[in-house]
């Protein structure tokens, strides 16, 4: 039986694109090849990435809505990326409590790099966070540190303060 499967496939020159299929392998005619976009310049073609950024599903952010009080989060490297802004919109205060808690710590863990990253802590300012009672379509933002850029652009990361845990944001 595998004799005979291995009997039918064809090879071809070993430029040419093969599609094998368990009866037969046939190249991809010109008229049925796939358009591939160009650059315009040499630069965009090292800059642009083929794949598309997955976003939060819409079951994720009415979770996260219905649950903490909470949409449209965005976690941004900084311009030096030796920092990342991980932000929100509170809509419901009361649920929204943990996320401005002093007694809980923040932590960011990059799922790539396995780097567990803390908000740093400034003499005279203390965390780089905002924290009290919370208002609603207010954004909140905190700051978590990235020393040696252990977590970069399009990498995945977990946001994690006390209970609240919000897994597989991607940064931008």
């Amino acid at each position: 039986m595998m004799s005979t499967y291995f009997d039918r496939i064809q090879y071809f020159a070993a430029f040419s694109v093969l599609v094998v299929t368990p009866v037969t392998a046939q190249p991809i005619s010109q008229q049925e090849s796939i358009a591939v976009p160009q650059a315009s310049s040499p630069t965009q073609m090292h800059n642009a990435s083929p794949y598309l950024p997955s976003r939060v599903s819409k079951h994720a952010k009415e979770f996260y809505l219905s649950t903490w009080g909470i949409d449209k989060m965005l976690v941004r490297l900084t311009a030096s990326n030796n920092l990342i802004r991980f932000s929100y919109r509170v809509a419901d205060p009361s649920r929204a409590k943990t996320l401005g808690d002093t007694h809980e710590t923040p932590l960011m863990y990059g799922q790539r790099s396995h780097a567990l990253l803390h908000i740093p802590v400034m003499e005279k300012v203390g965390q780089l966070r905002q924290t009290g009672p919370a208002d609603a379509g207010k954004e909140y933002w905190m700051v978590f540190s990235n020393k040696g850029a252990l977590v970069k652009s399009g990498d995945f990361v977990n946001v994690v303060i006390g209970s609240f845990h919000a897994d597989g944001l991607i940064v931008e």
